[in-house]
């Protein structure tokens, strides 16, 4: 397996920020193909000192990082990517990676 593990740090407006995220990015989302889970983090997102800069984390299942690639190269990818300049005004890390079980 591999994730797509997606860090939003905290916006401007947190309000304007979940009710586009939720209304309308995660939608988008759903639609990439490969995609087998969506997950996102529930309440604040913290450290173990404490708070964090993160307002939310996102974690998409797919088979491989290439499918995740390939996800991204497909038309509905490609408006999925182009909405999160659209409501994640505090910034945003995306990191890929395969998984394995220890």
């Amino acid at each position: 397996m591999a994730e797509l593990l997606v860090l939003y740090k905290t916006p401007k407006d947190a309000a304007d920020f979940d009710k586009h995220y939720f209304e309308t990015h995660v939608p988008l989302a759903k639609k990439l193909p490969g995609l087998k889970k969506y997950a996102v983090s529930k309440g604040p997102v913290g450290t173990p000192a404490g708070p964090s800069q993160f307002h939310l984390v996102a974690i998409l299942t797919f088979d491989s990082v290439g499918d995740i690639q390939k996800a991204f190269g497909t038309p509905e990818g490609k408006v999925a990517a182009a909405d999160v300049a659209k409501f994640a005004t505090g910034g945003v890390e995306m990191q890929i990676f395969e998984t394995r079980e220890v």
